[in-house]
């Protein structure tokens, strides 16, 4: 029987020879395809491939990778969503399986809804699991052969192959297909002639054995027209870049390695001096704790300072961090959160790192965090918070997560800045002959922000003590309680100023719903198509704030204050950013608060905070 009747309800296995679409309706332009290898199979390049030749159409689209922690062997997914409404958050059910891998072939057939696709390994056979999707086998290891002599590279060409075979099954552009395989081999020309032979290969079997059967088809749009296509690590990098960054410091660790991987490309391509000197240094440290360390001393010494980390990495930063908080010293941290505690799950996302981050160290601690929620703020909040680490003085958290840093996002360009740098209170030479002098550590301007000097500042009154012990005012030695009381008060004071400049939050409002949503980060994809789902198939109106930024702005509380009902969606177990809001709100308001979490290391989808919320609503 043929391909399509397996499709409609026959138990017969396929032939290939399929009948029309049976009046099924076509789904243009919106769905998902998840392909399935094994980690190091050299997959990528294809995936990417195919991610970026539905970009070339115009239709918006997003790409996740979802790989083992291991080197090389065990399953890997990779997950592309064409969504014409811009939708760019992970889709709880898959359309279109393209099943590589034989361990879990059978698992990833099994998965898909009535009604959805499979491509697969002839071999794997494994139409005799499903009657009620579409099967297209396809013999990849002939196809390959066929087009690469060498044995060698066949498992790398096999990859291409699929390529073909999805791009025909779908409807997408061989031109697109062809501009995206020759710009991901454009300085490999023979690598880029086989690979695109393979895809050709693909495409010229499903075109002679394949008559369509399912109803997933793509169509040109202009919706990409004049985007990028990038992912929040190399944005981080690049918005460190324009921040002028000189010392970066770093441990490698997954998902945060590639900030730094990324930046070193850009300092090495922009930041050699005519003479043949950089301008910068990156030091790869023994250890976390000695990378913020440098950090931070860089930062006293009057250098944009940096460095990259995620939660393994975070717990053992602590002590230096309340140094920096208590001796008010500028550096950057970026976390690029995952699965803990501990190893955890290395290469699964999470928004865990909040409560970790907000009072690391011991005794009385706040720190600054950004809360980037797109690729674009990944890029800005990474420049603001070089100019805020050293407005503030003291270290600022960049906290982003696996899925925002290391898989591809489309955005809007990014913009040049045009600021100048923010240094801060930084005192010359010349100001402390017109002040005759100054005090370390004394809240001069009624903002608690002292003033400083750098090392090197050719005055006699321009040095000062740096230390982790008790001080007062003038950065003498002292254990006094009334000087650490007025000290710490004055942090704090700090803190309340610092709300006043981190970034606002976004506040998405009708302005009738008593119904409010919260949330940050890469929950606001989610958040975004959930409250369509909500308006469109339950006629439910929601307001929604998304945090940009630990403390709080006066938005927050006017938001919560608002409604009757208050819904803190984030990916974590233990509600913690709801915990933070506890703290920070009148406890009159915090009995507004529900939590929805989502905590499986898989991207939060919207359906499952729709069906959450819809539950609690009663709705």
């Amino acid at each position: 029987m043929a391909t399509g009747d397996v499709a409609l309800g026959n138990p017969e296995p396929s032939t290939g020879t399929n009948s029309d679409l049976s009046g099924r309706k076509p789904v243009i332009n919106d769905f998902s395809i998840q392909v399935a290898t094994v980690n190091g199979s050299g997959s990528q390049s294809a995936n990417s491939i195919l991610l970026r030749s539905i970009f070339g159409m115009g239709i918006p689209v997003s790409g996740k990778n979802l790989f083992p922690s291991n080197i090389a062997g065990l399953p890997t997914w990779y997950t592309i969503r064409a969504s014409k409404n811009g939708y760019v958050a992970r889709k709880k059910d898959i359309d279109i399986v393209v099943a590589m891998n034989a361990e879990t072939a059978k698992d990833d057939i099994l998965s898909l809804p009535t009604g959805g696709v499979a491509v697969y390994e002839a071999s794997f056979a494994l139409e005799q699991y499903r009657s009620d999707v579409t099967c297209y086998p396809v013999p990849f290891d002939k196809l390959t052969a066929a087009v690469c002599p060498e044995a060698r590279l066949r498992k790398l060409v096999k990859n291409m192959i699929y390529v073909g075979v999805v791009a025909k099954i779908i409807g997408l552009d061989m031109k697109a297909v062809e501009k995206a395989l020759r710009k991901q081999f454009a300085k490999k020309q023979k690598a880029a002639d086989l690979n695109w032979a393979a895809v050709e290969a693909g495409y010229n079997y499903a075109s002679e054995t394949f008559t369509k059967q399912d109803p997933f088809v793509l169509e040109p749009m202009h919706a990409t027209d004049g985007k990028i296509i990038i992912d929040g690590n190399a944005a981080c990098a690049l918005g460190a870049l324009f921040a002028g960054v000189t010392v970066v410091t770093w441990y490698p660790i997954t998902p945060s390695s590639s900030v730094v991987e990324s930046l070193i490309d850009l300092l090495k391509k922009y930041r050699i001096e005519p003479d043949g000197k950089a301008s910068f240094a990156v030091v790869q440290a023994e250890d976390e704790l000695a990378a913020v360390g440098m950090v931070l001393g860089a930062g006293w010494a009057g250098a944009r300072s940096m460095t990259a980390t995620s939660g393994p990495g975070i717990s053992l930063m602590a002590e230096f961090a309340g140094l920096g908080y208590w001796a008010e010293l500028p550096g950057v941290i970026f976390d690029i959160q995952r699965v803990g505690p501990s190893t955890g799950l290395p290469t699964r996302t999470a928004q865990a790192d909040l409560l970790s981050i907000a009072y690391l160290s011991h005794g009385d601690t706040k720190h600054v965090m950004l809360l980037p929620g797109s690729v674009k703020e990944c890029y800005e909040f990474s420049a603001a918070a070089f100019d805020l680490t050293e407005r503030l003085q003291t270290p600022v958290f960049v906290v982003s997560d696996l899925d925002l840093g290391m898989n591809n996002w489309m955005s809007e360009p990014f913009e040049y800045p045009t600021k100048p740098l923010d240094r801060g209170k930084v005192l010359t030479a010349e100001d402390l002959t017109r002040l005759g002098g100054f005090a370390r550590y004394k809240d001069v301007d009624g903002d608690a922000i002292p003033y400083r000097t750098l090392p090197g500042t050719d005055h006699p009154q321009a040095a000062y003590f740096t230390r982790g012990s008790g001080h007062n005012e003038k950065a003498l030695y002292t254990e006094k309680p009334d000087d650490y009381q007025n000290m710490m008060e004055r942090l704090d004071r700090k803190f309340e100023t610092a709300r006043t400049l981190v970034p606002a939050p976004v506040v998405v409002a009708n302005g009738t719903s008593k119904i409010g949503i919260l949330a940050f980060g890469t929950s606001d994809f989610a958040i975004t198509e959930s409250r369509d789902q909500l308006k469109n198939e339950y006629q439910f109106d929601t307001d929604y704030l998304r945090i940009r930024a630990f403390p709080f702005s006066k938005e927050v509380q006017d938001f919560v204050a608002s409604h009757e009902r208050v819904y803190v969606v984030e990916q974590n177990r233990d509600a913690q950013l709801l915990s933070l809001l506890k703290l920070d709100l009148p406890a009159g308001e915090t009995l507004k608060l529900r939590s929805i979490r989502h905590y499986n290391g898989l991207p939060i989808d919207a359906r499952s905070v729709t069906d959450e919320l819809v539950l609690q609503e009663g709705i």
